[in-house]
């Protein structure tokens, strides 16, 4: 990796100004904050901007409901999510507004451009019109009956019972979601981007390296079906900019939503006085990166640089998306409030749990990541408090009582700290990748080596041994030093942690002072970093997210079995049979997703005769913990280092030693007769076995 001075422009998408931030939100701002905190530690120029979406038919229908005008809303939602990133230690340069000074002139003269190259076309289109309400409906605002199924209530676009989708015109008995009226058709010249005139550009820069791969392949699918003119404006009434020489006709909000990007930076840019030219015009040496949502990457990766090349401004460095975020497994969605608002979180726990248990579960891929609530409180306590935070509280009382708070001239053990010191590159390169949650796995069994060495060598019981005094302060200098490269290697996850950090240890924790140790150094009082996480106050934070449709129990899970087995004709009566085992399809094998997975760590779990715990690498799914049955077969160190196969996708599992989050496939009559399916030991873990 080099060690050159970078210069680099980061954005995560646009939250919309219609409701509250929620976890969601976060995993995808955690995930850029992490990246851009890591790059400042390096010593790299980097900023971090971005902005409220402010404009929509929906954000002008809420402000109305609510009896204020859409620029009164948009302030009031911008301060609050402006507050919530900022209890999660997201270090914004500059949060602003789609609703700003810049974004309106760079909108106009992007679009200016666009039209003076021949890259805007007009024609007459017919849709859907609320007469009551006096506006076209966009998909969303217009109900009906599925045209395939016939389910009562689906959207415009697609029938949430069946998976269809359709056009509205093809719903039968539709209405006006706004007012109940059945629409009408109307015509209305609007304006459109040609986009398939960008082809070529956009089958070269999906190929270009700037893209996931799985991303790329999505958007070539698109382009391979034929590149469609994409409608940039809207009628009237809308919330947004009017596009210039036209009656009654505004912006598509997702015209403006990413050229916010440049509004949000030239803003800081006048404040800060920063050269602004050099991250937007082609031929830069500087880097442009967007963190986003897998569900937006055809904006971001189609219509963005398609309508940036056109305008004579640089193409990202990089797009990276991201996965969806479920809670206990079930998905997120505003409409059914199966959401964590991040308000609430905040009320009941530390955001530096959660942005701990993010960067553990975090990989560069876009695969989804499922916020179990037992995993996270366990995963927290162990790592975070339990290895990284304890090397510190043991070693600091023996400073303190013995030492006056003094590190020893010497550490006992220089090459322990020397290994801590070269693990940072691998760490830094896992960091780079995005691939937060191998940097995690390599921090924690760093720091299962000092705890190692401390248990090793007992300071506990060398200090009651008066000639042995010597060595209980240079091992406790030893663990000391261990501990501050660590957090220094953590800083970019747990922030306010790392400063807290700083402070006991009365030092700088930056990357280029890895191989500066303490020695012969006074240290501060010790004070506790971090509290371990209380299950009640997790479950206080469910309960009092009323949105949230998932709680710890299963018992939502088992109500909804009880429905689908009556819709199929099995309300209890045929339970017997049931039980018996009634027969399945082929179509159900297809469900289980194997994937191949590399045994990172392997061990006894007390109490228990048959199982070990299981950590596996699974590539981009990140770490799993599984507990497996096969104790009898093989020891811990046997199957360290084996590609096995794991069926990836079964729901986690409650046990009583602890959360299983996947099953090991094994074959054989079961003792000693037991052989683990293996696989090629070159195959890359986490990749899918078909």
């Amino acid at each position: 990796m080099s060690t050159d001075k970078r210069r680099i422009l980061v954005t995560s998408a646009l939250p919309y100004a219609n409701g509250p931030l929620h976890l969601g939100h976060m995993l995808e701002q955690t995930q850029t904050d992490i990246w851009v905190r890591f790059q400042r530690l390096r010593g790299h120029e980097c900023y971090y901007v971005c902005a409220d979406d402010a404009h929509g038919t929906a954000i002008m229908l809420s402000a109305e409901k609510q009896g204020v005008s859409p620029e009164a809303q948009i302030d009031q939602i911008r301060k609050q999510h402006l507050r919530d990133s900022e209890g999660f230690s997201i270090s914004f340069d500059n949060f602003s507004s789609t609703h700003s000074k810049a974004t309106k002139r760079w909108t106009e003269k992007i679009y200016a451009q666009l039209k003076s190259n021949g890259h805007i076309a007009e024609r007459e289109i017919t849709q859907a019109f609320d007469e009551e309400k006096g506006l076209f409906l966009a998909d969303r605002f217009i109900k009906g009956t599925c045209p395939k199924c016939g389910s009562a209530d689906q959207y415009g676009d697609n029938c949430e019972t069946c998976g269809a989708t359709y056009s509205p015109t093809e719903l039968k008995d539709p209405v006006s979601a706004l007012s109940g009226s059945v629409p009408v058709e109307k015509a209305s010249k609007h304006l459109f981007f040609r986009l398939p005139l960008f082809e070529d550009l956009l089958r070269g820069w999906i190929r270009s390296g700037s893209l996931q791969e799985a991303v790329a392949n999505k958007l070539g699918e698109w382009i391979n079906e034929g590149l469609q003119e994409w409608d940039i404006s809207r009628d009237a009434p809308y919330f947004g900019f009017t596009i210039p020489g036209e009656d009654n006709k505004y912006f598509y909000v997702w015209m403006d939503a990413p050229i916010g990007y440049i509004g949000s930076f030239e803003e800081l840019c006048s404040r800060e006085d920063i050269a602004f030219e050099p991250f937007w015009h082609s031929n830069s040496e500087t880097e442009l990166y967007h963190f986003i949502g897998k569900d937006i990457i055809n904006f971001h990766g189609l219509f963005w640089p398609a309508i940036l090349d056109s305008a004579e401004l640089r193409a990202p460095t990089g797009v990276f998306a991201h996965g969806f975020l479920t809670v206990n497994g079930t998905k997120m969605s505003k409409s059914r409030g199966t959401f964590i608002s991040a308000s609430h979180y905040l009320e009941h726990l530390d955001s530096e749990y959660l942005r701990y248990y993010f960067a553990g579960k975090l990989g560069s891929g876009v695969d989804d990541i499922d916020l179990n609530l037992e995993d996270f409180v366990q995963r927290v306590n162990s790592d975070v408090v339990g290895k990284v935070v304890n090397i510190a509280s043991r070693c600091s009382g023996f400073l303190r009582k013995g030492f006056s708070n003094k590190t020893a001239l010497v550490p006992l053990e220089a090459d322990l700290l020397d290994e801590f010191v070269a693990a940072g590159e691998e760490i830094a390169e896992a960091f780079e990748a995005r691939e937060f949650a191998r940097a995690v796995r390599s921090i924690m069994a760093l720091a299962d080596k000092a705890n190692h060495f401390i248990d090793k060598e007992k300071p506990w019981v060398l200090v009651k041994d008066d000639s042995q005094q010597e060595r209980v302060q240079a091992v406790c200098t030893t663990g000391i030093n261990a501990f501050r490269i660590l957090m220094i290697y953590l800083a970019p996850i747990l922030p306010r942690m790392a400063e807290r950090a700083g402070a006991y240890l009365q030092s700088e924790l930056t990357w280029t002072q890895l191989k500066n140790h303490l020695l012969d150094h006074e240290l501060a009082t010790f004070e506790p970093l971090m509290q371990r996480i209380e299950y009640k106050k997790v479950a206080a934070m469910v309960d009092a997210n009323k949105q949230l449709v998932a709680p710890l129990s299963n018992n939502k899970q088992r109500d909804e079995t009880t429905k689908q087995q009556a819709a199929n004709g099995n309300d209890g009566k045929n339970k017997k049979e049931s039980a018996s085992g009634s027969p399945i399809k082929i179509d159900d094998f297809t469900r289980v997703e194997l994937r191949v997975a590399k045994v990172i760590e392997a061990e006894l779990v007390e109490g228990a005769d048959r199982l070990l715990k299981i950590s596996l690498d699974v590539g981009e799914l990140g770490t799993r913990t599984v507990f497996s049955g096969i104790r009898s077969a093989y020891e811990p160190e046997s199957i360290l280092g084996k590609s096995v196969v794991l069926v990836a996708n079964l729901a986690p599992r409650k046990m009583r030693f602890g959360i299983s989050e996947g099953m090991i496939l094994a074959a054989g009559e079961g003792d000693e007769e037991v052989f683990l399916l293996s696989v090629d030991a070159g195959a890359a873990p986490g990749t899918l076995i078909s």
